[in-house]
């Protein structure tokens, strides 16, 4: 399997940079680097960055629109065909519009133990407060600073006599070995296909009077005694995809779709016009979508008194 494409953004040192890095250089890493970029020209991470062979994009925000300057980083991600993102100490808040763009894609890390001391001052927060931990956390990315789902967490010890800077030193070291390990777990569940395959059954079973069978040894939802609507394949066949299959109008709509996203959408074998494959491999999937092409697959097969007590509820 391919390795995740993961972007860094950073504003100064870059050393959770690194540890991203180095970790890439193993064999078994499911994700590579492929570009780091900076809001400051002169990082220092940006150098370690430009040596080790990666490539690197920086501009100066200061005097840029938010959503503008967004938008270039954006493009830069785009163009380097990232997959996901990693924050690692971009010291600025994302515009609500770039945080949709890689919506469940990108990730951050953050030196305290959330939902403890979200944005500056942690270790300082910390040892005044009298915690006897403080620590690091690795969350997804949400519109709310610092408040997206945590993934991971790291404790660190505050001993006596403790200082921001000797605390600071030792909370760097739990990051560096958190932030490599959480990132491989994640870009791996992205692709794993019993996440996947759980993330369908969710949405699936969620529409009324949903049930799931095993049909040619996939499984298969339906409308309880009723037909079905939806198969998740994985190898289906040999064609090594991870994908949905659900119905459609024809074969007009088949070809559009394919036309469309060559790659996202296909022709599954031996299931006819009447169905289109949606690939859930490539680490991108919108899941709200994917929620929506069950929804409409589920109305082609379902009984119109059922229907209409769904078309109903919605109106409601």
């Amino acid at each position: 399997m391919a390795r995740a494409r993961v972007a860094v953004l950073i504003s100064g040192a870059g050393t959770n940079m690194a540890a991203l890095l180095y970790a890439a250089k193993a064999d078994d890493c499911p994700y590579e680097i492929v570009l780091v970029a900076a809001n400051d020209p002169e990082a220092p991470g940006l150098k370690i960055a430009e040596a080790e062979g990666i490539a690197t994009w920086s501009l100066s925000h200061k005097g840029m629109d938010r959503d503008a300057f967004d938008a270039l980083v954006d493009a830069q991600l785009h163009e380097a065909r990232a997959e996901y993102v990693a924050l690692a100490g971009y010291m600025r808040i994302l515009s609500d519009a770039f945080v949709a763009n890689w919506q469940g894609r990108m990730l951050n890390i953050h030196p305290s133990l959330l939902p403890k001391y979200k944005g500056l001052n942690t270790h300082r927060q910390s040892i005044d407060a009298g915690d006897s931990h403080g620590g690091c956390s690795i969350h997804v990315v949400t519109t709310a600073l610092d408040g997206g789902p945590v993934l991971a967490q790291t404790p660190v010890a505050i001993v006596p006599g403790e200082t921001v800077e000797s605390l600071a030193r030792r909370v760097q070291f739990a990051e560096h070995q958190l932030y490599p390990k959480t990132l491989a777990v994640f870009v791996t569940r992205e692709r794993s296909p019993e996440y996947i395959l759980g993330r369908v059954r969710e949405l699936a079973m969620a529409l009324p009077e949903a049930d799931e069978v095993t049909s040619h040894g996939m499984p298969c939802f339906g409308i309880a005694k009723g037909k079905k609507f939806a198969y998740f394949t994985e190898d289906h066949h040999g064609d090594g995809k991870i994908a949905l299959l659900v119905k459609i109008s024809g074969a007009d709509e088949q070809a559009q779709l394919i036309e469309l996203d060559e790659d996202r959408y296909y022709r599954p074998a031996y299931f006819g016009d009447g169905w289109v494959g949606i690939r859930l491999d490539l680490g991108d999937t919108d899941w709200d979508a994917i929620g929506e092409w069950l929804r409409k697959s589920w109305l082609a097969v379902a009984p119109k008194k059922l229907a209409g007590l769904m078309g109903a509820a919605e109106e409601f």
